[in-house]
């Protein structure tokens, strides 16, 4: 079986019921989420050994987080304990013209404050065939980007292989920090996952003919874009989701995977969104799962956005299907009809 280490942090996600407003509400939903935590429940559930890195308090609320993770089988072996607070953020659900709002509360979080002697990198990388981790973890803390380059030194000495989502957050650090710290992080990773804004905010490198919010894009522009953030790393490849926002319910969605001088574009799908979280994470697991499978590029690609076009209509952070269901969809099956 095929092993894969995600790293980063684990959240306590607080939501309004249905589409109600922060301001409207009297009751929130209690969940926990975090990218790379999302990444290695998609990857549990397809049959990986998948196991997730990061600390968290040792009290009940970190404990919970924990047992949610368990529960899809993600291995929490290695996470440390210790600290006072998860991190928390709260996520008022779009409708139509409006967009949906994420506010963090996740300052002098555990991980944000851990220290990479925490970490045994050497003992966590036993047996291990691939590493991901996102842009939001380095944006933490100083101390957590540290964290971020010994792993992937480590991970490189022993030939393992690296993804990274770039996930630019603004709320996080600004685009000038992000560029720095992520140019220097880049130059260990294999294959790059990005969106539309994320090479443009990070390292400046803009599609041309492409506007994000009229829901407009263009094919070569995303091939140039995944051509320069290669010949500047020398990634083995660039994979970019392409997302056309129709409105906050309504997306178009696929995605590209560039390796070898090709391009290769999966089929588009027209989604109606339930909960768009975690969609980004959900491509990337799929990703990781296909490429370790030994899927050739445009299989690879299939998989991944129809793995994540299914995950637009499920509640939550994580992605809860199976292998199967997503080679339903990507084989052609998206008529969502009742399966008896």
């Amino acid at each position: 079986m095929k092993k894969v280490v995600t790293f980063g942090e684990l959240m306590l996600r607080l939501a309004p019921q249905n589409y109600m407003r922060f301001v409207q509400t009297e009751n929130y939903q209690a969940t926990f989420g975090g990218a790379e935590a999302n990444v290695a429940v998609s990857l549990a559930n397809y049959g990986v050994h998948a196991a997730f890195v990061t600390k968290l308090p040792a009290h009940e609320i970190g404990q919970a987080a924990l047992n949610g993770l368990r529960k899809f089988g993600v291995d929490t072996s290695m996470i440390v304990r210790g600290g006072d607070r998860i991190g928390i953020f709260y996520c008022e659900k779009g409708a139509s013209q409006r967009p949906s709002k994420v506010i963090y509360d996740r300052a002098n979080s555990a991980i944000s404050l851990a220290q990479p002697s925490e970490f045994d990198w050497a003992h966590i990388f036993e047996g291990v065939d691939w590493f991901h981790f996102t842009g939001i973890t380095p944006a933490l803390s100083d101390s957590a980007a540290k964290i971020c380059t010994e792993a992937c030194k480590e991970a490189k000495k022993r030939n393992i292989l690296i993804s990274c989502d770039l996930n630019f957050r603004k709320k996080l650090w600004s685009k000038e920090k992000a560029g720095q710290v992520m140019g220097e992080l880049c130059k260990y990773v294999d294959y790059c996952i990005a969106n539309e804004e994320d090479a443009k905010d990070v390292f400046g490198i803009e599609a041309d003919n492409t506007d994000i919010y009229g829901g407009k894009l263009d094919r070569d522009g995303y091939i140039s874009v995944a051509k320069k953030l290669t010949d500047r790393f020398g990634f083995k490849g660039v994979a970019i989701t392409l997302r056309e926002s129709i409105s906050a319910n309504d997306n178009n969605w696929s995605g590209m995977l560039y390796t070898d001088g090709k391009a290769y574009f999966s089929k588009k799908y027209a989604i109606h969104i339930v909960d768009r979280v975690g969609g980004g994470d959900s491509f990337g697991g799929g990703l990781i799962y296909s490429l370790l499978s030994g899927a050739d590029p445009q299989k690879a690609i299939e998989f991944a956005v129809a793995a994540s076009c299914l995950k637009h209509s499920i509640e939550g952070d994580y992605n809860m299907v199976s292998v199967a269901e997503v080679e339903n969809l990507a084989g052609g099956d998206s008529s969502g009809r009742v399966q008896r």
